[in-house]
């Protein structure tokens, strides 16, 4: 009975309330991205089936004492109102109950925040460095570094979603563990995936760390999450999952067409100014 409560009522009003419009790949999506990450997995189950329902629930329950509070105590009903000032039973419950609900929800958060902060030995790792107003990467094991810059509306092509795609592709192999190192190189700026279960602080002078282990191929997208100048909202991240066999064949060109230090490239430019 239970479970057909869920189904008919809760699961349509998670499906309504928890948009990530932001980061949207269809119009009019409701809903979290697709997941594709165990991370982002668990943050969906904590989000849907322990966060909701308690916020629903309490939500009703507000209603409900609201309600029945301007019916039963109304001033036709209650011409000489009452002079309680406490009750100490409620006064323990309203302390209680909230405590025990703070556990529920701090045992499954505190097991995921150590998920993520926990980084597994890396199979791939990439660099990211936050610029104003695109990203720069870098393959330090690979010997290989590019930027990648928001393709303008009028050059996109049918499938390629607005303000979300870019000229060059962050590229990992699929069912690896990929670590991801995240700095800045002028002002704030944050490296944030949605369906990786992602987004990590770009901070100038530091290096924060996070990972993703992508279990579907495809290109997921992202935006910078920290305001950082007037074209914060121009720019985007696209990461493309591929297989092995495929990525191996983009490192060997990539190595040719992204060689760390050619001519013309901005993120070559900088790193060589950052070291004198």
């Amino acid at each position: 009975m239970t479970q057909k409560l869920l189904n008919k009522f809760y699961l349509p009003l998670v499906l309504f309330i928890s948009s990530s419009t932001s980061f949207a790949r269809e119009n009019w999506q409701m809903g979290y991205n697709e997941s594709v990450t165990s991370v982002m997995d668990d943050i969906v189950h904590l989000h849907n089936r322990i966060l909701l329902p308690i916020i629903v629930a309490i939500s009703v329950f507000v209603l409900f004492l609201l309600l029945y509070s301007i019916i039963r105590f109304r001033a036709s009903k209650n011409p000489i109102p009452s002079k309680t000032s406490h009750n100490t039973f409620i006064e323990i419950l309203w302390t209680v109950i909230p405590c025990l609900i703070l556990i529920v929800i701090a045992v499954p958060s505190f097991r995921l925040l150590y998920k993520q902060d926990v980084i597994p030995k890396a199979e791939v790792t990439i660099k990211a460095t936050g610029y104003q107003w695109y990203w720069g990467y870098e393959y330090p094991d690979q010997k290989i570094a590019f930027e990648a810059n928001m393709i303008e509306t009028k050059n996109l092509k049918s499938n390629q979603p607005r303000l979300l795609e870019t000229d060059n592709h962050v590229v990992v192999p699929v069912n690896k563990i990929v670590k991801v190192l995240i700095t800045a190189n002028d002002v704030l700026h944050a490296w944030t995936v949605p369906s990786f279960g992602v987004k990590r602080d770009a901070v100038p002078g530091r290096i924060n760390e996070t990972w993703f282990k992508a279990e579907k191929e495809g290109v997921y997208y992202g935006q910078c999450s920290e305001l950082c100048g007037s074209k914060h909202a121009f720019m985007p991240i696209a990461v493309r999952v591929v297989s092995e066999k495929q990525y191996n064949e983009w490192l060997k060109e990539a190595k040719v067409k992204f060689a760390k230090y050619p001519e013309n490239n901005i993120v070559a430019e900088n790193l060589i100014k950052e070291k004198k």
